[in-house]
């Protein structure tokens, strides 16, 4: 039997990072020549393999390894990064698949058939519309809201989009694609410092948590800054400084994470009191039920802090997805292979957003983490040891073995 060698998986990564990285970090942004570059590098080494290799409507791009039945177990991530990232956020996944394409390839046919993806534009960095690639294989992106988007520069979504043979009006096309798809399994650096904390290199990943996001916009009175005494403002800045306040203690009342990542005030001087402030609120949680909650007090909370400042607020949305929680199977597979690599039982709920949170809302999904140093991503610094990535490449392929055999048992 052929051996799955975790530190190809590392060199490739290596040598991703030496084509598309730098002193600056990572350039993979979706839909540049950098990604597209990234891309050839995996072309190049599937086609020494015996695997049909091309993309879908949605411009995700697929390696398949047919198998003795049309059974798929599908892996993956992506390539694509944000500007100036890391060298491991999302190529740890895809890298790791084809190593396993390569050493089931050596073994002949597998009984069931095995497909490597690399979603496009999980990042969302250019256009703000994070798993791009996997929700359109999913059913799940709204057409119309994809028309609207720019980048920085004003290019229009559809019109890069059609540089890339990807046409909005047929990403349906893509969902095909997961028909045959019974098991889907990820690997992605933790992008935290909990398992760094405990002296873990890997873990079991037990689900993605949900999000709530909104803009809120508090509106009171411009006024000069010098001249309107204390206490006759309506700042609005002060309202929204009152919710971001409880906002935090309402994220750990929960046990959950809240976050206040923007804030612009109008007329934006230094000489005048902030008329309207406009902010963003992310807040998740594992719990449907706890995030529901949160949600509940966050508007009970937005009501106070405006009134009290004698202002006014209101919402926008921008973004929600349930908790996902991974399949119980699934997650015993993943959990018996971390136990074998590093001997322990620790598992983490992911805080980030993946592919997988796509995929599991209709999929038997699981992830590995490998740990993070500093927990930092999404940066030049993002760092994991060759040690930690090799057992989380192992604790991986493991993880896969058990999910074919159950698909080919038909337990999936």
């Amino acid at each position: 039997m052929s051996t799955f060698r975790p530190d190809h998986v590392v060199a490739s990564l290596r040598q991703l990072d030496a084509r598309t990285g730098g002193p600056e970090g990572s350039r993979r942004l979706a839909w540049t020549p950098e990604w597209l570059e990234a891309r050839a590098l995996l072309r190049e080494s599937l086609a020494t393999l015996p695997v049909e290799v091309d993309t879908d409507p949605a411009g995700n791009l697929w390696a398949v390894l047919r198998g003795a039945r049309p059974d798929t177990l599908l892996v993956g991530s992506h390539l694509d990064s944000v500007p100036k990232g890391g060298w491991l956020d999302g190529a740890l996944g895809v890298m790791s698949g084809l190593e396993l394409l390569r050493a089931l390839a050596e073994d002949g046919t597998p009984p069931v058939t095995v497909a490597l993806v690399d979603w496009a534009d999980e990042e969302g960095a250019r256009f703000s519309r994070s798993l791009f690639g996997s929700a359109a294989a999913m059913g799940t992106v709204d057409v119309e809201v994809l028309r609207g988007l720019r980048d920085k520069d004003g290019g229009a979504l559809p019109e890069i989009l059609a540089q890339h043979g990807v046409d909005i009006d047929n990403l349906d096309g893509a969902q095909t694609r997961m028909a045959d798809v019974k098991a889907y399994v990820e690997v992605h650096i933790e992008q935290g410092p909990v398992l760094e904390s405990m002296g873990r290199g890997i873990c079991t990943v037990t689900g993605t948590k949900g999000i709530e996001r909104e803009y809120l916009t508090f509106r009171g009175q411009a006024a000069h800054a010098g001249t309107m005494p204390m206490h006759m403002r309506r700042d609005s800045f002060r309202a929204a400084g009152r919710f971001a306040l409880e906002i935090a203690e309402i994220g750990a009342r929960h046990d959950g994470v809240t976050t206040v990542g923007v804030a612009a005030c109008k007329p934006g001087v230094v000489t005048a009191v902030a008329g309207e402030t406009r902010i963003t609120m992310d807040m998740r949680h594992i719990s449907a039920e706890a995030l529901a909650a949160m949600f509940a007090d966050a508007h009970d909370a937005a009501e106070r802090a405006a009134t009290a400042e004698g202002c006014t607020v209101e919402w926008e949305h921008i973004f929600r997805i349930p908790p996902m929680p991974f399949h119980p199977a699934l997650l015993d597979a993943a959990r018996a292979s971390v136990a074998e690599v590093e001997g322990h039982d620790v598992e983490l709920p992911s805080g980030a957003l993946h592919d997988a949170s796509e995929v599991a809302r209709r999929i038997p999904t699981v992830m590995i983490f490998s740990s993070s140093i500093d927990g930092l991503s999404h940066t030049k610094e993002e760092n994991t040891s060759d040690e930690h990535l090799q057992m989380a490449a192992d604790a991986f392929d493991r993880t896969c073995r058990r999910a074919i055999e159950l698909v080919a048992d038909g337990a999936l």
